[in-house]
């Protein structure tokens, strides 16, 4: 296992990792423009979010085994490229088909990259160690959905839409030269080459792995349930309760600077308590959260007020779900890490996906869809973990 600096592993990572919520969030204030210049709804243009998610999925499931085999570096670069390449084509777009299509492909190459961060980490780390390392790859990587929504409301003011791919374009271009200048590849040169077949048995390997599934499933519906809200947020900030764009960054900023709270306590936590019981803190908060957000549309007080704290709850607690879902997922598997890394974040993505499209397909007026869905969500998460997991857990 080489040891390289861990924060320096952390930065360049996070910045990788930050690809995937720079496209998703920062084109988030402009939906009802970019619906508007395609000639297609709200709702359907929000599930421009989730093709982007199913793309991201199946580039994870493909180049994750990819990276086990020729190394992280080719990859990482040929992603990155791809991702840039249709990041500049999406500002020439002019249907809602073809926006779709280019988010899609878009997706693909950003699958690619970001698959090697987790495999990065387990390259160099593991148990407590890499733990610590994804909590703080996650701070980093959170200053980008922090960021992405203001700073995408400032683009659309300042030109329109196609000006948000654009600046994707830019920032891939510098991913491009940080990456190429100060990561080395991380791969072990004695690491086994898996052929078609072994890729194929080492997915079926973790599928087959009871325990590990447990923690895909936290992971995966806890993503869904975030993706429910992401989705559906254009819609629910700025139509359902009226807020203008320019102000709708901000609410959605509290989401981020929670998850950043969560993150930092379980950085603390860490050190006398094992990432298992961290996660199932998380899933519990998110469960009640869920809980309380039915309640209150079912008792017609909502209002930004009582809503807007509760989402930023319940999206908050992936600081302290998904750093040690993945870590203690990880640690079972040092010899395929990318492997496992692209199975559980196909299943991440698509489910995340899945869930926007419960939100946006049926273009129901309300905000059921969204509420309902983050609380099925939920409880699917707690249920998986420990019906999976028990034993771990109880350890």
């Amino acid at each position: 296992m080489q040891q390289l600096d861990s924060r320096r592993i952390a930065l360049l990572v996070a910045a990788n990792t930050a690809l995937a919520p720079l496209a998703i969030d920062a084109y988030l204030p402009a939906i009802p423009a970019l619906a508007e210049s395609v000639g297609a709804s709200v709702h359907l243009t929000e599930l421009s979010v989730s093709v982007f998610l199913f793309g991201f999925a199946l580039g994870q499931l493909i180049f994750g085994p990819l990276s086990d085999r020729i190394g992280r570096r080719p990859v990482l670069f040929g992603g990155i490229l791809t991702f840039l390449a249709a990041s500049l084509a999406i500002t020439q777009v002019e249907s809602l088909e073809m926006l779709w299509a280019l988010r899609f492909i878009q997706a693909l190459g950003g699958g690619a990259s970001v698959v090697n961060s987790s495999a990065i980490v387990r390259d160099c780390f593991s148990g407590r160690e890499a733990a610590k390392v994804f909590s703080t790859m996650v701070m980093i990587m959170l200053l980008a959905p922090l960021v992405a929504p203001a700073l995408g409301s400032a683009l659309l003011y300042l030109a329109d839409w196609w000006l948000i791919f654009a600046f994707l374009s830019v920032y891939a271009v510098f991913v491009l030269w940080l990456l190429n200048r100060y990561l080395p590849e991380t791969r072990s040169d004695d690491a086994q080459v898996a052929g078609v077949r072994q890729i194929l048995a080492n997915y079926l390997a973790v599928l087959r792995h009871r325990e590990a599934l447990g923690y895909i499933s936290a992971v995966a519906m806890s993503f869904a349930g975030m993706f429910a809200f992401i989705t559906g947020s254009p819609f629910l900030y700025m139509e359902y309760f009226g807020v203008s764009p320019a102000v709708y960054p901000f609410i959605f900023g509290a989401n981020i600077i929670v998850m950043a709270a969560s993150n930092r306590l379980n950085i603390r936590l860490l050190k006398r308590r094992a990432p298992q019981q961290n996660l199932l803190w998380g899933l519990g908060i998110q469960l009640a959260t869920g809980v309380a957000l039915v309640l209150v549309f079912a008792a017609g007080i909502d209002s930004l007020f009582t809503v807007v704290p509760l989402m930023t709850l319940f999206v908050g607690m992936q600081g302290l779900i998904s750093p040690n879902a993945m870590s203690s997922m990880l640690d079972h598997f040092p010899g395929m890490s990318a492997t496992a890394t692209a199975l559980m974040g196909s299943i991440q993505f698509s489910s995340g996906a899945l869930a926007g499209v419960l939100v946006g397909a049926f273009e129901v007026p309300s905000a059921w869809p969204v509420v309902l869905t983050m609380l099925g969500a939920a409880i699917l998460g707690n249920l998986g973990v420990r019906a999976l997991s028990g034993a771990a857990l109880r350890g």
